[in-house]
């Protein structure tokens, strides 16, 4: 049977009704205590027909702010918000995963009361130029236990404010792909040199997030080849094929692979590793449109795509693609502005009402 991106698709306990996955996108509408509120609430809900949301990165931990207003999952009022989410997500029909990341490195001390970031390393982020980041305090290995125990917590917290699924974000240079990732990764230690051990911090991770949700409910986000946040890898291909292998045996429900631009040669050969070693959901990303979505998918390098910035504008996208009608543009001047404008301001698509001829 050749699927398409509206076939239904078991993800692990969830039934989507299509593979049109909304992918994280940071967009900093919550408040000062990283609180998500009803803004947040309606955007998530307009864009309910995808198969699956994934929320935006949700920070695991307090005094680890990378971006001011980007949402959290570590106290009781954050918990409240996402419940308000989530209720509105379920009541409009759909089905929502929380992503839930640590900064490490690339979050700033003047965002967190003076409190510097840590990391796999002590090397700041080489930024733009212009672009300054704190040097980062480097973990100690005594320090995993703590750390792995806010994670914990967090994914109780996803669980108790209603998510269907929760995704560990180990991309974008984050602190988990600061440890898997050998650029950054200069440790010694048992979290430090061979890819098992560079891998370790995240697969612990992985495996509280089981103990919360179970396996059927727990996705894994990496991103080989982004150097996002000033990182890189010497062996990309290596990396997948360990993640994914170490993915199958927990058997967890889904892996997303952020590519930078899905059809490039690099990108595909990574792709094709992830199909062959990881057994359940796979799901891309990375520049696909709705042709490009629905060839991988009939093909099988996919099961789902994961669509970002045609979301931004088009909060019907699934719809869109069902008529295959035109997609509206995004002003990106608006992408982290607060409030609703270019948030939950997009119309859905009306499609032309042809004029019904008069009877004789």
């Amino acid at each position: 049977m050749t699927h398409s991106l509206f076939t239904p698709l078991h993800v692990g306990d969830l039934l989507l009704p299509n593979r049109i996955v909304m992918a994280p996108m940071t967009r900093t509408r919550a408040d000062a205590a990283h609180v998500p509120g009803e803004l947040i609430a309606t955007h998530y809900a307009q864009r309910a027909s995808a198969g699956l949301l994934i929320a935006e990165a949700t920070l695991s931990a307090p005094g680890t702010s990378a971006y001011k207003t980007e949402p959290g999952i570590y106290s009781a009022a954050q918990v409240a918000g996402w419940k308000r989410v989530t209720d509105a997500v379920h009541a409009a029909g759909g089905r929502i995963a929380l992503q839930v990341f640590h900064p490490g490195r690339a979050s700033h001390a003047a965002m967190n009361d003076g409190i510097p970031p840590v990391s796999s390393t002590d090397r700041a982020i080489r930024g733009a130029e212009g672009e300054a980041f704190d040097t980062p305090r480097r973990l100690s290995a005594g320090e995993m236990p703590r750390l792995v125990e806010q994670f914990r917590h967090a994914f109780e917290n996803a669980w108790l404010a209603g998510f269907d699924a929760v995704e560990i974000h180990g991309a974008h240079g984050y602190l988990l792909d600061q440890f898997l990732r050998d650029s950054v990764n200069d440790r010694g230690d048992a979290y430090g040199g061979p890819l098992d051990r560079r891998a370790r911090l995240l697969l612990e991770v992985v495996d509280q997030a089981i103990a919360a949700f179970g396996a059927g409910r727990v996705g894994v986000r990496i991103s080989p080849l982004v150097s996002f946040n000033d990182v890189a890898d010497s062996d990309p291909r290596a990396l997948v094929q360990y993640v994914a292998d170490q993915l199958t045996r927990r058997s967890v429900a889904f892996l997303e692979l952020r590519h930078n631009q899905h059809d490039a040669e690099e990108e595909r050969a990574l792709a094709d590793i992830a199909r062959r070693h990881f057994r359940g959901v796979l799901i891309r990303n990375g520049g696909f449109d709705r042709d490009s979505g629905d060839a991988a998918i009939a093909d099988g390098s996919a099961d789902a795509i994961s669509y970002g910035k045609p979301f931004l504008a088009n909060p019907d996208l699934a719809e869109r693609f069902r008529r295959n009608a035109p997609l509206a543009n995004f002003d990106f001047s608006q992408l982290y502005t607060p409030g609703p404008l270019g948030y939950i301001d997009q119309p859905a698509h009306e499609p032309a009402i042809l004029d019904t001829p008069a009877l004789a």
